[in-house]
């Protein structure tokens, strides 16, 4: 090895030009091939993979002749371990063979007190490995070397303590995208461990990105950072006074104290322009758009909670929501009759087709005041119930249908509206009746389906109650009992001391029979409605209470025995197997019972002639069968099974499975 040459290490260009000629073969099946082919060693060593059928295969080396600027022809018929300072070790195993290149001695006689930690490399060269069998070339690796002096371990190093400073008080991280120590890291144009002509070869394609310590831009919550318009209106009042070289990403390391933005003010978010590309169909979850291109809205119930009143309505985004506004700060809502919603095509659209239904049960809606003002010269309608459906083909809007339920009010109403938006998008196709729950198996949050085989009704959900304003009877409304989804609910009846118990009874049960007004529930989630042997199972109903040892009771005022104020549902459900890897989950059998309470007039120190509430309610709860035991602790475990082991054996068990 001679003395260290000047730093002149090859152009990229000049290792592009050697790597062409080498032609390496795509590596198939058997065939014999270097991985990697190409390799930048820095250390004074090297391996590489030799694999595919590699017996009797022979390995070689020889050294480019900087030179002539040429790599030489390998003689593949000749094996060689090695060549001047070079030495090849091959390591052979049943997954291939390992080829290492090594130097030979180490980096002394071109290492100097003044040089030892010199950007120039110590050596540069270019070895070429060959693989070759019986005097045909198989594969070739291409080993470009730059070896620099600081790479060398034959220089004293100092026993003493390396001492780390406090990175609590010191800049931390000035390159955050140098990760490995020793050598370069490509790409990390501010690796100090990359040379200049190494730089070239990627400067064009630095990383970029947080990785720690010194970034560019600096974050935005740092005071040196001015605040921008377009931030949202959760940014934070206070900024930080810190160094650009503490990150969060870095532990927190913040020096100073907090002051506030002194040009933060509340302003509104700044929001693009929405685009228009409802004249070439709408795609999923795009949102609908109006002749006057303006969104289409319809009041939304945010994930706060809150309720939106102009929420832009997406293509084949179903909801059903309820919104609560009072009526003094309500805002008047356009005309539905009015808008015209483009249809997906250019200059085509669909006007609604609306249909009024009056109602006149406002204490369901109008909650919040202790009077409700009778219609008079002066009055306002306003619609409690909104149901949009919007038939669709493709990317376009075929059919546009809203049902509209409204009442008519004083116009000094007081109080707290609540009212129902609902919108659904059907198929143009699609036939008017209930979707399924799951295919095959039920859905979890999806309504149970049932049939009623004695009325001509088209009966298809059991139902709960949802109490509106006083939570009574009266006025309550229903909702679909959901699939796997356990529910308790009820309702007040306003009664007399005077009370016939037989009424009592009879109302009741009359009130919780109208919940399950059905037959037979479906065994999957689509059961077919028009096929009554497509897994409709009949719904079992035990007898409901009578009259027994209260009788006695019958006789006093205020007292009413064996009222059957509490009705349990229960679905036995089980897994039907798997399909496609998603469990598919079905109804085995529905029992409907029924418990009684002894009712009694509830009054203070006088029995005035007011009426008390009496609660009813439902009970829904779906057990899964076989039903799951807890699991017990491994110690606890092992003790069950060796106590249960020998009595099971006894009774004539050929196996034990825990």
């Amino acid at each position: 090895m001679g003395p260290a040459r000047p730093c002149s290490p090859p152009a990229p260009q000049l290792l592009l030009r050697l790597l062409f000629p080498l032609c390496f073969p795509r590596a198939l099946w058997g065939d014999v091939v270097f991985l990697p082919p190409f390799i930048r060693m820095f250390d004074t060593s090297v391996s590489a993979a030799l694999v595919g059928e590699t017996e009797d295969v022979n390995v070689s080396l020889t050294v480019w002749d900087g030179e002539l600027g040429i790599l030489p022809i390998p003689d593949c018929g000749l094996q060689s371990n090695g060549t001047g300072n070079w030495s090849l070790t091959v390591t052979s195993d049943v997954m291939g063979s390992e080829v290492t290149v090594r130097l030979n001695g180490d980096l002394q006689p071109c290492v100097s007190e003044t040089d030892f930690f010199s950007d120039c490399p110590c050596v540069v060269e270019t070895l070429l490995v060959s693989a070759s069998r019986d005097s045909s070339c198989l594969a070739h690796l291409l080993i470009q070397v730059e070896i620099y002096p600081n790479a060398s371990l034959a220089q004293n190093v100092s026993e003493n303590n390396i001492g780390f400073v406090n990175q609590m008080y010191q800049p931390f991280g000035p390159c955050p995208c140098d990760l490995v120590a020793g050598m370069c890291d490509v790409r990390c144009c501010c690796d100090k461990e990359c040379m200049p002509h190494l730089i070239e070869l990627f400067k064009e394609d630095c990383f970029t990105g947080v990785f720690g310590g010194n970034v560019n831009p600096p974050f935005s919550h740092l005071c040196s950072n001015p605040a921008r318009e377009e931030v949202s209106d959760w940014f934070p009042f206070l900024c930080v006074q810190s160094s650009l070289d503490n990150t969060p990403f870095l532990g927190y390391f913040y020096h100073g104290f907090t002051s506030p933005r002194e040009e933060l003010s509340f302003k509104l978010p700044i929001y693009d322009e929405v685009e228009d590309w409802s004249d070439f169909g709408y795609q999923q979850d795009s949102p609908l758009m109006t002749v006057e291109k303006e969104l289409f809205t319809i009041p939304q119930m945010s994930l706060v909670g809150q309720c939106i009143q102009e929420a832009p309505v997406a293509f084949l985004q179903n909801f059903d929501v309820i919104c609560v506004t009072d009526l003094a700060t309500r805002p008047e809502r356009e005309n539905i009759s009015s808008v015209k919603i483009k249809n997906g095509t250019i200059g085509g659209f669909v006007v609604p087709q609306v249909v009024y239904k009056e109602s006149t049960a406002l204490d369901k809606f109008i909650r919040g005041t202790d009077v409700l003002l009778a219609p008079g010269p002066s009055f306002k309608y306003v619609n409690l119930e909104e149901h949009y459906t919007f038939r669709w083909n493709e990317k376009t809007i075929t059919e546009f249908n809203v049902k509209v339920i409204r009442a008519k009010i004083h116009a000094d109403q007081q109080g707290l509206l609540t009212q129902r938006f609902k919108v659904t998008f059907l198929s143009f196709n699609a036939k008017d009746s209930p979707e399924r729950s799951g295919n095959p198996g039920y859905f979890p949050g999806k309504p149970v389906r049932a049939l009623n085989l004695r009325s001509v009704n088209n009966i298809t959900t059991l139902n709960l109650w949802r109490p509106v304003g006083r939570g009574l009877c009266t006025g309550a409304e229903t909702t679909p009992v959901l699939f796997g989804e356990d529910a308790v609910s009820g309702c007040l009846l306003e009664l007399g001391i005077e009370e016939n118990c037989t009424q009592l009874r009879a109302e009741v049960t009359s009130r919780l029979n109208s919940l399950v007004q059905a037959t037979h529930v479906a065994k999957r989630g689509n059961s077919d409605y028009q096929n009554r042997l497509d897994g409709w199972l009949e719904i079992i109903w035990r007898d409901e209470p009578s009259p027994g040892d209260g009788l006695h009771l019958g006789d006093i005022k205020g007292i009413c025995p064996d009222v059957p104020a509490t009705m349990t549902v229960h679905f036995l459900i089980s897994n039907g197997g798997n399909l496609e890897g998603i469990p598919q989950d079905m109804i085995l059998g529905t029992e409907v019972s029924f418990s009684s309470v002894t009712w009694q007039f509830q009054c203070g120190m006088s029995c005035e002639d007011k009426p008390s509430l009496f609660p009813i309610s439902v009970s829904v709860q779906f057990i899964k069968i076989p039903p799951q035991p807890p699991q017990l602790p491994q110690a606890s475990r092992s003790a069950s099974l060796a106590m249960t082991a020998p009595t099971m054996k006894s009774a004539g068990q050929s196996s034990f499975s825990p």
